[in-house]
């Protein structure tokens, strides 16, 4: 999973610097994102496709080019396993694995509850401009979820 983004980071950790030496790219993407987004982007959960699911789909946001694929399996009613690939932003990859990290466990009906601001306040929230990253999150999951219950799963 490499966004855009990514490269902004590489190199701008602050365990590996002073704190004097600290750029101005770094220090803005601090203020940017928060501590929780950049740990789900650095740190993704349940990255990856699962094998043999019982449903995938990919979604595009069209004004930005972000992709979201999810994948899961389902056992007993319930989200066993899911999975995310993303290719966008920073905060698309983060929403993808917070949405993940979220729903697992979760039965179907739970898993369709699930609201917007859920995925933005495990993310520790988003800039304005950031924000439709949670839709494509949400988008996905209604796509997928669509795709379990039409197949009877």
């Amino acid at each position: 999973m490499v966004g855009h983004d990514r490269s902004i980071l590489q190199g701008f950790r602050l365990e590996a610097r002073a704190e004097s030496d600290v750029s101005a790219a770094h220090v803005t993407i601090l203020r940017m994102y928060s501590p929780q987004l950049l740990d789900h982007f650095e740190h993704p959960r349940n990255p990856g496709e699962v094998v043999n699911a019982d449903a995938t789909v990919q979604v595009e946001n069209p004004a930005c080019g972000d992709i979201l694929k999810l994948s899961l399996k389902i056992k007993n009613g319930h989200i066993a396993e899911i999975g995310f690939l993303a290719r966008g932003c920073v905060p698309a990859m983060a929403c993808g694995s917070a949405l993940t990290e979220l729903v697992r466990g979760m039965t179907l009906e739970a898993a369709c509850s699930l609201r917007r601001e859920e995925i933005v306040q495990a993310v520790g929230g988003l800039p304005e401009a950031s924000v439709h990253a949670s839709h494509l999150a949400m988008d996905a999951l209604a796509a997928v979820l669509k795709d379990v219950k039409q197949n009877n799963h």
